[in-house]
């Protein structure tokens, strides 16, 4: 656990700041991964490679057909698509605990999504549809509640974050589990609940009742249970009302102790991130400094207000082009 934090499990594609391995012999520059790499623990794949093909290749490319969709080389028409099915049921299944996979975006084997699907061989003709890659799509089908990202999309601000606060309290959650202990659960829980808070009340509300229903379950039954909710509240990103819910409470536990003015510069930081003129970070500095000023224990361990390394905040943001609500 380095500074706090657990290291997250993440399985990345090689080709992204790791080797030169795509299919022209490039490497992929991602700043997401470079500053990931050393706070947490990867296991690197390229499919292609794995399957038998060279560097550099021929590309692929994922096909329709009546049969379906078939992963086919263009160049010499061969169909690599079961030894790809293969190789993915094989390396997924071998697997232990992973955290979340950060994969390259349209590619015909890892991509997530967006990955041109073609009406056949050549490079004429009308794309059929877009839809995930071959490997990318057992990742998907095998790990539904596991953040899953590719280094495209991982430039934007939001779901950067977003992903980040995903795969480090997964992490957490794990050593929690290892454990086995319902006390390490409830200390958990108390630290999530912010966070909890700004990703879904409802779950919280579920989780809460299950942490509070403690001694008539298995610590195993109770710990499995409670991260398959978690699992559900995180998957999607926080709203903005949610998290000016959450800092007005935080607010409650201080406001004693402020001005008027204090409370009025806090309020409109608020309402200029509700407008979405800064980000979540400006109205979370202010409170945190409270929290420091103080020394409000509660808050200091709630992990909505720390969730991840600060080693990886950045201010960098492409946003191009991409969703954060999906």
């Amino acid at each position: 656990m380095m500074n706090g934090f657990p290291e997250p499990n993440i399985v990345s594609s090689r080709c992204i700041e790791f080797e030169s391995c795509r299919w022209n012999g490039l490497r992929i520059s991602s700043g997401a991964v470079k500053i990931l790499r050393p706070l947490a623990d990867f296991t690197t794949v390229c499919p292609e490679v794995e399957i038998g093909l060279g560097v550099p290749r021929p590309p692929v490319r994922v096909v329709r057909d009546r049969g379906g969709l078939r992963l086919l080389q263009d160049e010499t028409g061969a169909d690599l698509t079961d030894r790809m099915r293969s190789f993915a049921d094989a390396f997924l299944d071998g697997l232990g605990e992973v955290d979340g996979f950060i994969l390259k975006e349209r590619s015909p084997s890892c991509g997530m999504k967006n990955v041109k699907v073609y009406p056949g061989l050549g490079k004429t003709g009308p794309l059929h549809a877009r839809g995930a890659g071959f490997f990318g799509a057992a990742v998907i089908g095998r790990f539904p509640d596991t953040p899953v990202e590719d280094e495209g999309r991982l430039n934007n601000y939001g779901i950067r974050e977003h992903f980040f606060t995903r795969l480090f309290t997964l992490a957490r959650f794990r050593e929690v589990r290892r454990s086995g202990s319902m006390g390490a659960l409830v200390a958990f829980h108390t630290a999530c609940k912010f966070l909890l808070m700004a990703h879904s009340e409802g779950e919280l509300r579920a989780l809460g009742a299950l942490v509070a229903n403690r001694p008539r379950r298995r610590a195993a039954e109770a710990l499995a249970e409670y991260e398959r909710g978690l699992r559900r509240a995180l998957r999607l990103p926080p709203k903005p009302g949610a998290c000016v819910n959450v800092l007005m409470h935080a607010l409650g536990h201080v406001s004693r102790g402020i001005s008027g003015r204090e409370k009025a510069f806090l309020l409109d930081a608020l309402r200029r991130y509700r407008a979405g003129r800064v980000p979540l970070s400006a109205p979370v500095a202010v409170v945190r400094s409270l929290i420091v000023r103080f020394e409000e224990p509660y808050l200091a361990g709630q992990l909505f207000f720390a969730p991840f390394p600060e080693e990886l905040v950045e201010v960098s943001d492409s946003g191009k082009g991409r969703e954060l609500w999906r």
